[in-house]
């Protein structure tokens, strides 16, 4: 079967960085800097993107670009003969398909909120709790969440199923252009706003006291796990369209246009929400309930803010779908590679999979409430997110950046040379050294601390 490849470097960037860019560069990442204390944890996070999100993106994308592969087969290709890092390969899958067993319920979300902000849900002074309820009462229906889970599970299928070049590439191209543009004119709106100076200060400003106040430590943490997490590295959403890539770019190249688009949409979003959040009195310290909660009671107050709540939650919806979109293809050319099925076949398939193992979560909200997942955070999504999140993404970034450097693996000199071929930033000798001791080293640190974090054990 003749494996299809992408139609121009436009088509890889704008596929990639589409699998970094998701609900946490728009949700997450404004929620993290509010609870971190705004200025110092943006300046950490950019540094720590330069440190451990760059290097590791170009390791998955070297795995992918060398083999030409799906990471399955990628491991296989690559691994000395009797090594067992194929493994990665299963697990890359796994991790897959456990995020999209959330993912697509959150992305419906997304979709079941641009539609309530259409028809006016968050306008008319509503009373406060109201849109505290709204967000209950959508999680408490199984059959409203179900409905648009199954949506996002379709639209992910559909466009993937219809080819890589015609279907998934052209799709993101169009969806990337828009996700842009809306996010551009939202941010040029709050930047009219009262409240923009304020908003700006606490955002982009370091200031002592606060990360003081906030915990040094906790600061770090953040901003070094938020660098890691941001660029959905380790389960292979990346080796994927390394695998589409030509060699005419060298890897560090192509891996840092990806990290600067990706953490553009993250400053834009922040240059959204905080302007509104200081102008509208609403505290950006709320946390995971700034999007859900927060934000809508901004739109509540905000002059026209029918239609500028209508835009940021399609502008949210465009950047859910775009990780969906993307995760989907791994998992169809997984599936296509190893069992000889179809594009077409394999979408069919998965659609119902991951219909039906979304359901769960979706229940997670109502019927299935369990005592015993309170240690992860109280829901199956909580669940699965810890799996994917705390477990899959660092353990498989190891594994990629350990499969990249150790003479058991596919080793520095073989590495090196693919990610140094084509134009561009390339791989210095010295780097070796970082890549080898201190990186694995790094990503120990999100591992640990990540889990000493959710169970509290240093608080």
């Amino acid at each position: 079967m003749q494996r299809e490849t992408l139609s121009s470097r436009l088509g890889f960037i704008m596929l990639a960085a589409a699998s970094a860019i998701g609900i946490g560069n728009i949700w997450k990442f404004p929620y993290i800097t509010g609870i971190s204390g705004g200025g110092f944890f943006v300046l950490l996070y950019i540094c720590f993107l330069f440190l451990l999100g760059i290097p590791i993106v170009s390791m998955e994308l070297g795995v992918g670009r060398g083999s030409g592969c799906s990471p399955i087969k990628a491991f296989t290709k690559l691994e000395p003969k009797g090594t067992k890092w194929h493994y990665q390969g299963w697990v890359s899958l796994i991790g897959s398909y456990l995020l999209m067993m959330f993912y697509t319920v959150v992305s419906g979300w997304m979709l079941h909120y641009s539609a309530a902000a259409i028809v006016g849900k968050f306008t008319g002074d509503l009373a406060d709790g109201q849109i505290a309820a709204v967000f209950d009462n959508m999680l408490g229906n199984p059959m409203l969440t179900s409905g648009w889970m199954v949506c996002v599970v379709l639209l992910g299928c559909m466009t993937c199923g219809v080819g890589l070049v015609k279907g998934l590439e052209k799709v993101t191209k169009k969806m990337m252009i828009l996700l842009l543009a809306s996010m551009f004119i939202l941010a040029a709106n709050s930047l009219t706003l009262p409240g923009t100076a304020e908003g700006l200060r606490f955002y982009l400003v370091p200031d002592w006291e606060r990360m003081q106040a906030v915990g040094v430590f906790n600061v770090l943490y953040n901003a070094m796990s938020q660098a890691f997490f941001t660029l959905s590295i380790g389960i292979g959403a990346m080796a994927i369209f390394g695998s589409y890539m030509n060699r005419e770019r060298t890897l560090l190249t192509e891996s840092t246009i990806i990290a600067a688009l990706d953490t553009l949409v993250a400053l834009v979003a922040g240059l959204i929400i905080f302007p509104a959040c200081f102008t509208y009195n609403v505290e950006p310290t709320a946390g995971p309930g700034l999007l859900f909660i927060s934000l809508p009671e901004v739109f509540n107050r905000m002059p026209m803010g029918q239609w500028w709540g209508a835009l940021f939650f399609i502008f949210m919806s465009f950047a859910s779908l775009s990780t969906v979109f993307a995760v989907f293809e791994n998992i169809i050319a997984c599936c296509s590679e190893q069992f000889g099925w179809s594009r077409q076949r394999s979408a069919a398939i998965n659609f119902f999979i991951i219909t039906f193992g979304s359901i769960p979560c979706v229940l997670g909200f109502n019927s299935w409430k369990w005592e015993w997942l309170s240690a992860f955070g109280g829901t199956i999504l909580d669940l699965e997110d810890f799996i994917v999140s705390y477990i899959a993404l660092p353990l498989g970034g190891l594994v990629y950046a350990l499969f990249c450097v150790l003479r058991g693996g596919w080793g520095w000199e073989a590495f090196s040379k693919e990610a140094n071929t084509g134009k561009g930033i390339r791989y210095a000798p010295w780097m070796q050294t970082y890549l080898t001791y201190i990186l694995p080293l790094i990503i120990l640190a999100v591992f640990i601390f990540g889990l000493c974090q959710k169970f509290h054990i240093l608080s």
